[in-house]
C-alpha cells in the first residue's frame, strides 16, 4: 500500500508537471537558451477574446506577458505557482480590479507593469509579497490617490510611474522616502538614481505637494523626474503655471515635543501630559490610546501664535487601565508626526492607619516616586519639542490631616513632642504625614503686579508651613522649545522674573515640592513692549552722509542764486537812480513871427514841455543849422 502511494504521489506530480509545461491554447510560448545552457521561458497572451488570466501558464515562465485583451480583473493567487516570474506585464487590457493577494509568492518578481488599464485603486499592501521589486509602472490609469501608508512599502522601488493618472495631491510622507527629503545620500551614480513619472495629472498646487514643486526645481537631485515640465490645474490663479514657477506660502512638516517619554505616577494621582507642535500652516493636535481609541479626559488646547499649538490632558485619579501609551498626532497639509507619551501607574492608594499614621507598605516607594516627579522639562531628541508635563497628587478632601503646626490652636512645639513619642518603627508614617501636608499646601492667588521690557514680579499668597519650602516657578513663552525654572521658598510671596524677551506672551507656573498642582496655580503675562532708542545704524549712516553730499551743493546753490537775484536788484535800482540823474526837464524858446503888434518883451515863445523831456542835451551843428535855415527858413531855437 505504501509503494502504491508513493507511485499516486509521483504520477499526480509527474502529470501536474507535464500539464503545467505545455502552452495554453490562447498564448505563445518561447523558449529562450543562454550561454550557459540554462534556457528561461516567455509567455504572451494576446488574445482578443481572452477574459480570465490563464490558469495552466508553465511553472517555469520567467517572464508573462498578457496584452490588449478583455480581462477586467486579477483574481487572488493567479500567480502564486509561478515562482520564478520576474516579468509581469498586464498591459492595455481593461482591468478595473487588483484583488487582494494577486501577487501572492512572487518572491523573485522585478518589474510589475499596469499601464493601460482602468485601475481606480491599487493594493499597495501586496507589495510586501514582492520584495525584489523595482520597477512599477501604473500610468495611464485612473488612480486619485497614494495613501500615506504606501510610503513605506515603496522605498526599495526604483521606477515609479504614476503619469495619466487623476492624482491632485501627494502624501508629504510618500515624498520623505526619496532623497533629499530620506535624508539619505545616494550615490551618484546614474543606475541607483530613483525615476519618478508624475506628469499628467490634475495637480492641485498647495502645501501637500510643497516637496514635489520643490524637487522639481531642483537641478542636482538623486531622484529624476520624467517630465520636468509639471503644471499646475488648480488653485484657479495657478492654473496652468508650471511648478518650477510657483512660489508657495511657507509649508512645514510638524514638530512635536514632549517634556518626557515616560511617566511613573503613584495610583488614584491627577496627571497631566502636554505636547507642543509647531509647523505651517498651524497643526492640529489629536490624542489617541495605542489602540486608535480616542482620550475620553479633559483636552485644553490653545494657539498662542501662527504656526504654534499646545494641548493638555488632564488625567484626574489615575487607575491601572489608564496606564499605557498614549500618542499626541500633529496634523498639517505639509505632513503628521506622533509623539508618544508612556504611562506607568505604581503603587497603592494612600490610606489611614492605625494610629493617625499611613500604610507601611508604599511609603518608600512613593517617596521615590515623589522625587522623581518631572518639574523641570527635558528636551528629547524625538522630532518633537520640550513640554512641561506634571504629575500632581489627589485633591484634598473636606477633612484635612493635621498640618505641620499641629492642630488647630496649638503651637508647633506640642506637634514636635507628639512626634517624638511615636514608636522608631512608624518612620515611613512619619514621611507620608508630611508629605501628605505638603500636598494639602497650595499657592493661591497668583498675580503680576509688574511688567516691564526684560522683568515680571509674581506675587502669591499660600498657607502658612514652618521651615522653608522649596517652590519651583517653571516659566517660558509659548513659542520656545527649551523652559526654566527658578527654586525659591513658599513664604517669600514675590519674586522677580527677569531677562525675559520684551513684547512676548509668557506662561509660568508655580508647583510646591511635594505638594499639589492645579491650573489655577498657573498665570500668563506679557512683558512691555520695548521703546525705540535712538540707534544709529551703518545703513543710516551711509543715507544720512549720501543726503547730504547732495543737500550742501544745493543749499549753496540756492544761495547763490537768491545773493544773485539780491545783486541784480540792487543794481538795476541803481542803474535806473543814475538814469533818473542823466535826463533833466527843458523847455525850448522860439522866436514869434513878427507882427505889427507885437511887442519887444513877446518876440520869444516857449515849447511843450512834453515834448521837451525826451530831447536830451545837445546842440545842433553849425552846418546843420545852416543847413536848416537853408532848406526850410530860419528858425532860431535854443536849448535850455
Amino acid at each position: 500500500m505504501l509503494v502504491l502511494l508513493y507511485l499516486h504521489v509521483f504520477l499526480s506530480f509527474f502529470f501536474l508537471r507535464v500539464a503545467c509545461s505545455s502552452c495554453p491554447s490562447q498564448c505563445t510560448c518561447t523558449d529562450h537558451n543562454s550561454s550557459d545552457g540554462t534556457s528561461t521561458r516567455s509567455v504572451l497572451c494576446d488574445d482578443p477574446d481572452m477574459s480570465d488570466i490563464p490558469a495552466n501558464i508553465p511553472m517555469d515562465t520567467v517572464k508573462l506577458r498578457v496584452e490588449k485583451t478583455a480581462v477586467r480583473r486579477i483574481p487572488a493567487e493567479a500567480f502564486y505557482y509561478l515562482v520564478d516570474l520576474r516579468y509581469l506585464w498586464v498591459t492595455y487590457n481593461a482591468v478595473a480590479l487588483v484583488e487582494p493577494r494577486s501577487f501572492y509568492n512572487l518572491k523573485e518578481l522585478h518589474e510589475l507593469r499596469l499601464d493601460g488599464n482602468q485601475l481606480t485603486s491599487f493594493p499597495w499592501e501586496e507589495l510586501r509579497e514582492t520584495p525584489r521589486l523595482r520597477t512599477l509602472d501604473l500610468h495611464n490609469n485612473r488612480l486619485s490617490v497614494v495613501p500615506a501608508e504606501a510610503a513605506p512599502l515603496l522605498g526599495h522601488i526604483t521606477y515609479l510611474d504614476l503619469s495619466s493618472n487623476k492624482l491632485t495631491s501627494l502624501s508629504p510622507d510618500l515624498m520623505d522616502i526619496w532623497p533629499p527629503f530620506s535624508g539619505v545620500i545616494r550615490s551618484s551614480n546614474a543606475s541607483q538614481k530613483v525615476v519618478l513619472g508624475l506628469q499628467d495629472n490634475p495637480w492641485v498646487c498647495d502645501c501637500r505637494i510643497s516637496k514635489l514643486i520643490e524637487l522639481s526645481k531642483m537641478t542636482v537631485t538623486s531622484v529624476v523626474l520624467l517630465d520636468q515640465l509639471l503644471v499646475c490645474s488648480g488653485p484657479e490663479n495657478l492654473a496652468g503655471v508650471l511648478f518650477s514657477r510657483v512660489e508657495l506660502d511657507r509649508c512645514v512638516k510638524p514638530t512635536v515635543m514632549t517634556s518626557a517619554t515616560k511617566i511613573t505616577s503613584p495610583l488614584g494621582s491627577n496627571v497631566l501630559l502636554r505636547c507642543d507642535a509647531t509647523g505651517l500652516p498651524t497643526p492640529s493636535l489629536i490624542w489617541t490610546r495605542s489602540d486608535g481609541s480616542p482620550v475620553n479626559s479633559t483636552v485644553v488646547q490653545e494657539s498662542p501664535g501662527e504656526g504654534v499649538r499646545w494641548s493638555i490632558i488632564s488625567l484626574n485619579g489615575v487607575q491601572y487601565k489608564d496606564a499605557g501609551d498614549y500618542h499626541c498626532k500633529a496634523k498639517n497639509l505639509a505632513g503628521t508626526v506622533v509623539a508618544s507619551i508612556t504611562l506607568t501607574v505604581a503603587g497603592d492608594t494612600d490610606a489611614p492607619a492605625s494610629g493617625g499614621g499611613f500604610a507601611q507598605k508604599s511609603g518608600v516607594e512613593k517617596e521615590r516616586q515623589a522625587d522623581s516627579v518631572p518639574v523641570t522639562p527635558i528636551t528629547t531628541q524625538h522630532t518633537t519639542t520640550s513640554t512641561l508635563t506634571t504629575t500632581l497628587s489627589p485633591p484634598p478632601t473636606k477633612k484635612q490631616p493635621p498640618s505641620l503646626d499641629g492642630q488647630q490652636g496649638s503651637p508647633a512645639k506640642m506637634h514636635q513632642e507628639n512626634l517624638k513619642k511615636m514608636p522608631p518603627q512608624d518612620e515611613n508614617s512619619k514621611g507620608n504625614s508630611t508629605r501628605l501636608a505638603l500636598q494639602k499646601l497650595s499657592v493661591k492667588n497668583i498675580q503680576v503686579v509688574e511688567e516691564n521690557t526684560d522683568s515680571v514680579v509674581l506675587v502669591w499668597k499660600a498657607d502658612v508651613v514652618p521651615g522653608n519650602v522649596p517652590l519651583a516657578i517653571v516659566y517660558s513663552p509659548y513659542e520656545e522649545k527649551v523652559k526654566q525654572t527658578v527654586t525659591t521658598e513658599v513664604g517669600k510671596g514675590k519674586l522677580a522674573l527677569e531677562g525675559l524677551k520684551a513684547n512676548t506672551k509668557y506662561m509660568a507656573c508655580l508647583i510646591v515640592k511635594g505638594g499639589q498642582s492645579r491650573r489655577d496655580q498657573c498665570v500668563s503675562f506679557s512683558t512691555a513692549k520695548e521703546v525705540a532708542a535712538e540707534v544709529t545704524s551703518p545703513t543710516l549712516m551711509v543715507v544720512s552722509s549720501f543726503a547730504c553730499v547732495l543737500a550742501v551743493p544745493m543749499i549753496a546753490l540756492l544761495l547763490y542764486k537768491i545773493l544773485s537775484l539780491f545783486c541784480k536788484r540792487r543794481r538795476s535800482a541803481r542803474e535806473n537812480e543814475l538814469s533818473r540823474e542823466t535826463y533833466v526837464k527843458f523847455e525850448t524858446l522860439s522866436l514869434k513871427p513878427r507882427t505889427a503888434s507885437n511887442q519887444p518883451a513877446e518876440l520869444w515863445t516857449c515849447g511843450q514841455g512834453q515834448e521837451s523831456e525826451r530831447m536830451l542835451l545837445c546842440s545842433r551843428s553849425s552846418m546843420d543849422s545852416q543847413g536848416t535855415c537853408k532848406s526850410g527858413g530860419c528858425k532860431m531855437e535854443l536849448f535850455c
